[in-house]
This record gives C-alpha cells, structure tokens and sequence, in this order.
C-alpha cells in the first residue's frame, strides 16, 4: 500500500510541473498591451518615402521639377539682392539653365506618354529654403545663397543620376541622363562660388569656366540651328 501512494504522489506532482509549464508558455505568449504598443511594426519606414521611390517616375517629375523652381526662384532673388558681379552672373545662369531643363522635363513626360501633373507651387521644404534665403542680412546673402546652391545642386544630381539608372520610364530616363552633366557643373560651379568668399580667386576660376562652356554650348546650338535651317 506505501508503493501505491508513493506511486500516487509521483504522478500528482508530474501533473503539477506539466499544468505549471502550459501555463507558463501561455503567459509568455500572450503579450500584454503595453508589450504591444513598445514592440515597432515589422516595417516601420514602411510610409516614409526612400531612395527607391525617386525611381517611379511620377516622384521623380514632381522633385526634377520642384528642384527647377525653387533653382529659378532663388537665382531670380539672388539677381535682386546681390551686389557681387560673379554672383549675380551665376544667379543669371542658373534661371537660363533651370528654365531650360523645366522645359526639358515636360517634353520628356509628353514623349512617354506617362500621365504626369508636375507642381506649380515650391513643396514646403523648398519654400522653407526660399524664406530663410529671403530674410538672410544683406551682408550674409551671397554666402547664404551660394552654400544653398552646392546643396540644392548636389541633391538634384544625386536625384538625376539615380533615375538615370534605375528609372521606370525610358524617355524621361533620358532625361535625366542628359541633364546630370549639366548638374554637374552647376555643382561645381556653385563650389566654386562658395570658396570665392574666403580666396576671391576662386570664384573668378568658376566664372571662367562657367563662360567658357556656356560659350561652346551656344556655338554647338547655332550649329545646329543651321544644320536645321532650311536651305534656299
């Protein structure tokens, strides 16, 4: 009879640890709210727009095209304010050059046949840019405007190329090919501009160069222009 209940105790005290863990996995799995709400989604940038979206292109239009507006608008201030000659020059260049690549764009959409409505307004981080540059001291600006300028030129760059290799849609890929070079020395030229403050020789190297290809540009397009011009 002492085998039968010791053999009896036994098996209670097995059930025991058995209900005991069943328990114990049952709390563990169950997370409680407050587990819930410190636990991030699975995919928490899952909203936040990266990198890759640039390569669809209706963003791509909409930031090529914001990027033109706001290059547009701040030279066209920067013509008003400035009192430097190279710097005024530059702003002059940029307003030309943005309005051509805007342009450029549309006919791009147009040839791709993607349906395609580009801003007509700054985005709010662009119109930001453009207000501080607006209240920036006269004696501040230049410098102001010329650092804004390798920023907003390199962003636009590093978009252009981005698209250019990766892009959805051929024709406005093309696009971006085609312009990134152009972006490229507006880049280097806005470098140039910002070293100037410190040596001044700097900013007359850029201008320099700046003349020099904008010269080769214009005789390539009266070439052109000729080639196309019908002949008598």
């Amino acid at each position: 009879m002492t085998r039968h209940l010791i053999l009896a105790s036994v098996a209670v005290a097995a059930l025991s640890l058995a209900a005991c863990g069943q328990k114990s996995t049952e709390t563990k799995g169950a997370a409680t709210p407050a587990e819930q709400a410190a636990t991030p989604d699975a995919n928490p940038a899952a909203t936040v727009p990266t990198p890759s979206d640039e390569t669809k292109a209706d963003v791509f239009a909409a930031k090529a095209a914001d990027s033109d507006m706001f290059e547009i608008q701040a030279a066209k201030l920067a013509g008003t304010r400035s009192t430097n000659p190279s710097v005024k020059k530059f702003a002059a260049e940029m307003v030309k050059a943005h309005t051509a690549t805007s342009e450029a764009l549309a006919a791009a959409i147009k040839t791709s046949g993607a349906t395609i409505t580009l801003p007509t307004a700054l985005s709010s981080d662009a119109q930001s840019k453009l207000d501080d540059l607006t209240k920036a001291d006269d004696k501040d600006f230049d410098k102001k405007y010329a650092d804004g300028q390798v920023d907003a030129h390199q962003s636009a760059l590093n978009l252009l190329q981005r698209y250019a290799q990766d892009g959805d849609t051929p024709a406005i890929k093309t696009f971006a090919a085609d312009t990134a070079p152009k972006v490229q020395k507006h880049l280097e030229m806005a470098e140039g501009l910002k070293k100037g403050f410190g040596t001044g020789k700097d900013v007359a190297k850029a201008q320099d160069k700046a003349d020099k290809a904008q010269d080769k540009a214009d005789d390539a397009q009266a070439k052109v222009a000729e080639k196309a011009a019908p002949k008598k």
